[in-house]
């Protein structure tokens, strides 16, 4: 199982190409290979999974029923945002353009470690999505977690 963590401030080469942190490189596990899946985030980010997590999604929304029609919707948004891109030998990955766009990504990135996966942010974004306030942080945490 993938476990990664931390953040990381990266840089867009000009053809769009990621080159993955070396921490979260070293946590991939070896049966995804070099392949990862790229999906839309439900924010403005990019999400990756490597692909023996994706798979574990995919197979659940896969499963859903086709004669339903809200399941098809959801089917239909999620397939339609994901891309399987492969690691280069210099562990960069190609980001399609369209999905550059979707999450306002230009020169900076902010790669965040998020257990079985990692969100891509433009920084900007990013910082609105933290808490501002470390009282509200450990509320949310006590209320979600029940601690």
């Amino acid at each position: 199982m993938a476990f990664f963590t931390s953040e990381y401030d990266c840089k867009l080469d000009a053809k769009g190409r990621l080159v993955l942190p070396a921490r979260i490189k070293a946590s991939l596990p070896e049966s995804s290979g070099n392949e990862l899946v790229i999906g839309l985030g439900f924010e403005k980010c990019l999400v990756v999974y490597p692909l023996q997590e994706f798979k574990k999604i995919y197979s659940k929304v896969a499963g859903l029923s086709e004669f339903n029609p809200d399941y098809r919707r959801l089917q239909r948004n999620f397939f339609r945002g994901n891309t399987v891109v492969e690691l280069d030998n210099s562990g960069r990955f190609l980001i399609p353009r369209s999905m550059l766009i979707y999450a306002e990504l230009e020169k900076s990135v902010t790669v965040v470690g998020m257990g079985n996966k990692v969100e891509l942010w433009s920084p900007e974004l990013y910082q609105e999505q933290l808490y501002s306030d470390q009282t509200e942080f450990s509320d949310n945490v006590q209320r979600f977690l029940d601690i």
